[in-house]
């Protein structure tokens, strides 16, 4: 049986068939997915073994998979804007709306946050941090809530607590539900240990989480002026359930009935993740909560919403190893191409790991010396990364179009740095975007932000707001095909192309009878090409007169200027 959710999303695509009916039907996109209708029990708690994962995703998920013919398919969650409607896994915010520089410093956070002026003992310890590479402590405070609090590594002081921080705000702004992560200096006599906790190490390990233990985790602490700093992350909402998987559904979600391979929004969260150098972008980085309807009754009914979290290991983590360091970004830990490449040629290839050199700042190896979206890879494959299409990278791209050179700095300052790491990072931030968006913006239409009028149409260039191709307003062209057959027709008038936005008017058809509003032959199909990306925007309109105008159907992206 069909589900709402992909009968919706069967009727956004493309429609194919006989003769030439309108590939687009005259309706409403699909703007919000029904994938919060509540369900009346709890889905159980999922545990990822933090071993296992990556050993299948390296080794026996490849190997599995060898022979199977399962290509990378377009994503099944796009509308027909070719965009992706809201859910309980993303919301569009930055791509979608005014999202000023203030917002993106503010992130997930509300007005619940941590007062490090309270007084001695006002911080409740109440649980240890069980796993992953920096210690912390849960604490729970009246009135405020829960945080989590965690430190920076022994070696890199200052560079983790901060990219918990920026990343956090990155993610949200995108798109993602992600936690308020906030660096925080305070003086230790803020908390209070709760008596009989203990914590379990990633190897399975169970230990007291004691006064003693709480001293060792605060003297691996970074400090300025006396104070510790730590990274404060925000309880999530809800019952946690575990981390989400990047590949097929949740058995006891109804709302769940797309494999997450195939959803755009975690395929192309892989540029993100090359952006930012988030190597570790896991399963294990993640989380479903239960968000009961009644808060009350935290079995149901209510849906399950989708975190991001843990983004520590952004902006140069180091390992043990000074070898892996170096590779984090460029190779899989284990990566079987790169072996089988040096195998054959007796590793006479140069690679770019093998040229990196260190910040000599907080960052270690991360900068955009040598990046390459196309070829990141994180620390072992991710079943949804692997999955992304031209299509999904270009969708990412245009929304990181947006994150223009104000909104970097802003993300970056919530990461209190010094002055000369926080100009650093800002840098190499805007010129490891400004990679991706030559990459990814020039193979699909960049032209974005379609409106329609009644006099035609206008939208905006992405590549010369951004200013990563010449400004030039003579490469723009225009190609219209009309009616039921789509025949060409006259090439429409540019209103204004001077860039970065465009505008064109089209002409009213002469129309015999007075068709329905959905009759292909008010149907029109309008190819914009801005002169360097190899493929044009096409809009696909309905001609409902003088008085009431056009009315945009859908939107596609072809890799090439063919007609349709």
């Amino acid at each position: 049986m069909v589900s709402k959710l992909a009968l919706a999303l069967l009727l956004a695509l493309p429609v194919v068939g006989c003769g030439h009916a309108p590939r687009f039907p005259l309706r409403e996109p699909l703007l919000r997915d029904d994938d919060q209708k509540p369900i009346e029990t709890a889905p159980e708690e999922y545990y990822s073994p933090f071993a296992w994962d990556g050993a299948n995703q390296m080794v026996f998920r490849p190997i599995a998979r060898f022979f199977a013919v399962d290509p990378a398919g377009p994503p099944t969650n796009v509308n027909a804007f070719d965009e992706v409607p809201d859910s309980s896994w993303f919301e569009n915010r930055l791509g979608a709306r005014a999202f000023s520089s203030t917002e993106v410093a503010r992130g997930g956070c509300d007005d619940k946050i941590l007062n490090p002026s309270m007084p001695d003992g006002s911080w409740l310890i109440d649980k240890g941090k069980d796993n992953g590479a920096n210690p912390g402590f849960r604490v729970n405070i009246p009135g405020l809530g829960k945080f989590m609090l965690k430190t920076d590594p022994e070696t890199e002081p200052d560079r983790a607590t901060g990219a918990t921080a920026i990343a956090s705000r990155i993610y949200h702004a995108v798109g993602y539900h992600a936690p308020c992560d906030s660096v925080v200096y305070f003086r230790p006599a803020l908390l209070k240990l709760e008596p009989g906790l203990t914590v379990t190490t990633n190897q399975g390990v169970t230990t007291a989480f004691d006064q003693a233990a709480l001293e060792r985790v605060l003297a691996r602490a970074s400090r300025r002026a006396g104070l510790v700093r730590m990274v404060a992350s925000s309880w999530l909402p809800g019952r946690p359930l575990g981390p989400f998987r990047y590949e097929g559904v949740r058995d006891d979600d109804p709302n769940d009935v797309i494999p997450h391979e195939d959803r755009r929004e975690l395929r192309g969260g892989r540029l993100v993740a090359a952006w930012l150098n988030h190597f570790d972008s896991r399963e294990q980085n993640s989380m479903d909560v239960f968000v009961a309807l009644d808060p009350k009754r935290k079995h149901g009914p209510g849906f399950v919403r989708h975190y991001m979290l843990d983004f520590g290991d952004s902006f140069g983590s180091v390992w043990s190893d000074d070898g892996i360091s170096r590779r984090l970004g460029h190779a899989s830990v284990l990566d079987f191409g790169y072996l089988a490449t040096d195998f054959v040629t007796l590793g006479a290839i140069e690679r770019p790991w093998e040229r990196a050199r260190r910040t000599g700042g907080v960052f270690n190896y991360f900068s955009a010396r040598d990046f390459d979206p196309e070829a990141w890879r994180g620390e072992y494959p991710n079943p949804a990364f692997v999955r992304m299409t031209e299509q999904d990278g270009a969708w990412m791209t245009r929304i990181l179009a947006r994150f223009d050179d104000r909104r970097v700095a802003a993300a970056v300052a919530v990461g209190q740095y010094d002055p000369a790491s926080e100009r650093y990072l800002t840098e190499t931030l805007i010129s490891r975007r400004n990679a991706i968006l030559r990459r990814y913006l020039g193979r699909l239409s960049p032209l974005s932000e379609v409106s329609v009028d009644r006099a035609g149409v206008c939208a905006v260039d992405l590549a010369r707001a951004a200013r990563i191709i010449p400004n030039e307003a003579l490469s723009f062209r225009a190609y219209l095909y009309r009616g039921t057959k789509l025949e060409p027709g006259l090439k429409p008038r540019f209103r204004a192309a001077r860039g970065p936005r465009v505008c064109l008017d089209l002409k009213h058809a002469v129309l015999a009878g007075a068709p329905p509003d959905d009759s292909p032959e008010r149907y029109l199909v309008v190819d914009v090409t801005n002169g360097y990306a190899q493929g044009p925007l096409r809009l696909h309109l309905y001609d409902l007169g003088t008085a009431r105008g056009f009315r945009l159907a859908g939107i596609e992206r072809p890799e090439g200027l063919v007609r349709p």
